[in-house]
């Protein structure tokens, strides 16, 4: 029972912790910046701003993530997870150089997690229609989304 319960959720899980040492990275560039030699306040102004940005988005990511994976398909919803946490880094690294340069980043994670949602959606459609209608379309949606997920990466 355990092993099948893992084995349904084992993608997630990496990506979830991958997000995680993401995190850290994050709030270790934010102290460096704190505690730096120079203290150039804008700077720290920048890092910090964010990192906040992120983490503000970061609940959202978790959850839709966690949901697509869990009512449609862990690949393609992992996948998506680690595409965004890419574009999350850009975003990041874009940031404390000029804001203007994030702004790529941003467009494009935001085009992850409305992918993540419509998974969820989609996984959640296809619960009712077995649940009430006794048909399960699961096998060509999750067809559909592992090749629309390699779509990600189109600019």
């Amino acid at each position: 029972m355990y092993s099948i319960v893992v084995e349904n959720i084992y993608l997630l899980v990496i990506v979830t912790l991958i997000s995680v040492l993401q995190n850290a990275f994050f709030l270790l560039k934010v102290e460096k910046e704190c505690k730096g030699v120079h203290k150039n306040p804008a700077a720290f102004e920048r890092v910090s701003c964010a990192n906040r940005n992120c983490m503000d988005a970061y609940p959202t990511f978790l959850a839709v993530m966690w949901c697509a994976g869990l009512c449609l398909s862990q690949a393609p919803a992992s996948f998506a997870g680690i595409i965004y946490l890419v574009v999350r880094q850009k975003y990041f690294v874009g940031y404390m150089g000029q804001t203007s340069q994030s702004t790529p980043g941003y467009l494009f994670g935001k085009r992850v997690l409305f992918f993540l949602f419509l998974m969820c959606i989609v996984g959640i459609f296809n619960y009712l229609l077995v649940r009430f209608c006794s048909s399960d379309y699961k096998e060509y949606v999750e067809t559909i989304t592992s090749a629309a997920s390699a779509l990600l990466l189109l600019p």
